[in-house]
């Protein structure tokens, strides 16, 4: 990541975010390092709890090359637990403090509450990712516009809960592009233009619409936005192999390597040494 002098000016393009005082560039793809503060994710090798298991994973994830850290308290899986405001804050809270204190790396808070996001940044939180494009929780988006950080804007019909019984599109990629262009320019409006697009793969498509998404990514080039993909041991692999998330590293690497030729910026990821293999191979 680059320094940038705060009275420096720089163009928005679809291969610099700025953090902070920073600039990510992603002409290179980056690598996001999941680690899951819950008890129900669906890959049951990312469920992390005590402080120890939450930095292992993180220094684990860095040293294998990690670019920015992702970190969740609340499992967006179809039929996993709701859990309350408080208990998400009690959950991700604690971590960001020890993490911004361990290491010096870019964290991503995975939320879709608004008050769960002002306290991450407040305590030094780098990056918002919602999977529910402020659709839940309408006061995300003027969080975000307050401390001007860098948003991750996904496609998901419905909620957690019900996104499942909601894969009917007449024109998915439409659809898809239309959603994520609208809701661009209300970012824009609010001077958010630090933006990174995630099509939502698994989150309200089916197994055929996943595989119709990932396989012209490049498509969602017409908004000018990096894009991130968010593939990594994802039903639509272990289906797909009548297999189980526990093995699917080796088809979350073949689908990353097309995610990445046809235009990934960010690749998601559990497993951070083979996704940036990955980003090396494919380079």
């Amino acid at each position: 990541m680059h320094k940038l002098n705060v009275e420096d000016t720089y163009f928005y393009s679809n291969n610099l975010i700025r953090v902070k005082d920073k600039l990510l560039d992603l002409s290179t793809p980056k690598v996001m390092g999941i680690v899951n503060c819950t008890l129900d994710s669906f890959y049951s090798g990312s469920r992390k709890k005590t402080e120890k298991e939450v930095l292992n994973q993180v220094e684990k994830h860095l040293n294998e090359g990690a670019d920015i850290i992702d970190l969740g308290g609340y499992s967006s899986r179809p039929g996993a637990q709701e859990i309350d405001t408080k208990e998400e804050i009690s959950r991700v809270i604690p971590f960001i403090k020890q993490i911004k204190k361990e290491f010096n790396t870019t964290i991503s808070l995975d939320t879709f509450r608004s008050e769960v996001a002002r306290q991450g940044l407040e305590e030094g939180v780098d990056i918002i990712n919602d999977i529910s494009a402020w659709e839940i929780d309408h006061q995300l988006l003027e969080v975000v516009s307050k401390y001007k950080c860098p948003y991750i804007l996904m496609h998901m019909k419905g909620t957690p809960s019900t996104m499942q019984n909601k894969t009917q599109y007449a024109n998915i990629f439409n659809e898809v592009i239309h959603f994520l262009s609208e809701k661009l320019a209300i970012l824009q409006q609010k001077g958010i233009n630090d933006v990174i697009i995630d099509p939502g793969f698994g989150f309200g498509k089916n197994l055929e619409q996943n595989y119709e998404l990932l396989n012209n990514l490049s498509a969602f080039n017409i908004l000018n936005k990096p894009i991130l993909a968010g593939i990594s041991r994802k039903s639509m692999i272990y289906n797909k192999l009548e297999t189980t998330p526990e093995l699917s590293l080796n088809g979350t690497t073949v689908l990353n390597t097309i995610a990445l030729k046809n235009g990934a910026s960010i690749l998601r990821v559990h497993d951070v040494k083979e996704a940036v293999e990955c980003i090396r191979l494919t380079r």
